[in-house]
């Protein structure tokens, strides 16, 4: 179901991207152009390539929210661990340290650190 969806999507951005490119600029996108500024100047009413457009946006977006709640539904059942074939680890531990060894700083009185002596 999901690669269904997937290629439908894929397909929808390729026609939504050819069809915004075929259309012919308005001019008012980047203030290049424009009208005659008078207040009765409203848009020109939808054409064709207009309604396509926003038909293919409509779809496009439904096809993504259609993907992302497949893809919550799937996440949901199982992790992504499991799905990998790795054991999950049951309780951390730490690393067992050698015999005689602390990780705390050294002492004031242990020498074994300090520089040696010029002469």
């Amino acid at each position: 179901m999901q690669n269904v969806v997937l290629i439908v999507h894929l397909l929808l951005a390729l026609s939504l991207i050819g069809v915004v490119l075929v259309q012919r600029s308005e001019g008012g996108g980047l203030g290049i152009g424009g009208g005659d500024g008078s207040p009765q100047a409203g848009r020109p009413p939808l054409t064709a390539m207009a309604k396509l457009t926003w038909a293919l946006a409509i779809a496009f977006i439904a096809t993504s929210l259609t993907l992302t709640v497949i893809a919550a539904q799937q996440s949901a059942t199982t992790s992504v661990l499991d799905r990998l074939g790795t054991p999950t680890p049951a309780s951390p531990q730490a690393p067992a340290l050698p015999d005689g060894d602390s990780l705390l700083p050294p002492s004031v009185l242990d020498d074994s650190l300090a520089p040696p002596p010029a002469d």
